[in-house]
């Protein structure tokens, strides 16, 4: 019998204000509407539902002891899939194939799913562009050695990104995939935030910064003109990550220490 999932078809919208600034048609795929605020529950919530009657019957053990259960964040084949949901939803919702998906690495799960979708609906073509901030950008690092890199601290202000060593599945997307690594200044990301909220009437973390500053910032009309994305883009797909983790007075607080007050 197939089972309800945890997450919901988040809504998909043109944004005017992103499409202005990009150059081209943007799509805003709302995750952070989510109802744990981010597309996190597609993974974790698809790995507690395949493995249901294993998990609650670990669960019933472990309450009774008084313990805990750990699922991983990211680095899960299970946890990939849940989030390949996202693309399907995409396939449903446009009329055609986008251009180019911009998205937030932290662990690298989300990059994973949304490549495992893109196979599942043969969108191998479309590129991904994978934005992080300096500090907490693992997976740049990783693409450039050619190889896992660990980072001795995460000193960036998107924690939600913070992940030392990205999952290895990631690094193996980048050779499967076209992926263009973009890393942004925690200026950028957290202006992008405060743009975003003016723009959309929406308040997100500046994990999701990190992409939305591509589009605020030019790169992506830098990255065509680089021919490193095939200009002229029809349409691109903007992945809203999440806002669970963040209020105006964090905001402002960010805007502070950053000096941009």
């Amino acid at each position: 019998m197939d089972k309800k999932p945890f997450h919901i078809v988040s809504p998909l919208l043109e944004s005017l204000s992103l499409s202005r600034a990009g150059g081209t048609r943007v799509y805003m795929k709302l995750e952070n509407v989510q109802p744990a605020g981010s597309f996190k529950i597609r993974g974790i919530g698809h790995l507690c539902q395949e493995v249901w009657d294993e998990a609650n019957r670990r669960a019933l053990e472990l309450a009774e002891a008084e313990g805990w259960v750990s699922i991983h964040p990211f680095d899960h084949p299970l946890v990939w899939q849940g989030h390949a949901s996202l693309v399907q939803e995409l396939k449903d919702s446009l009329d055609t194939k986008p251009d180019a998906i911009v998205l937030a690495v932290g662990g690298g799960g989300l990059l994973a799913g949304v490549v495992a979708g893109l196979r599942q609906v043969g969108w191998q073509d479309v590129p991904i562009i994978a934005a992080e901030t300096w500090g907490a950008h693992s997976f740049h690092a990783a693409l450039a050695a050619g190889r896992l890199v660990t980072l001795p601290d995460i000193t960036s202000v998107a924690k939600c990104l913070g992940a030392k060593t990205v999952a290895a599945r990631a690094l193996e997307c980048a050779q499967e995939c076209q992926v263009i690594s973009q890393v942004v200044e925690d200026t950028e990301a957290v202006r992008a935030v405060e743009q975003f909220l003016d723009d959309e009437r929406m308040l997100v973390q500046p994990a999701c910064g990190a992409a939305l500053a591509l589009l605020y910032t030019g790169r992506l009309q830098r990255l065509q003109h680089e021919r490193r994305l095939q200009p002229p883009l029809g349409s691109v797909v903007v992945v809203v990550c999440g806002g669970a983790s963040i209020q105006v007075a964090q905001l402002r607080a960010l805007k502070n220490q950053l000096g941009l007050e």
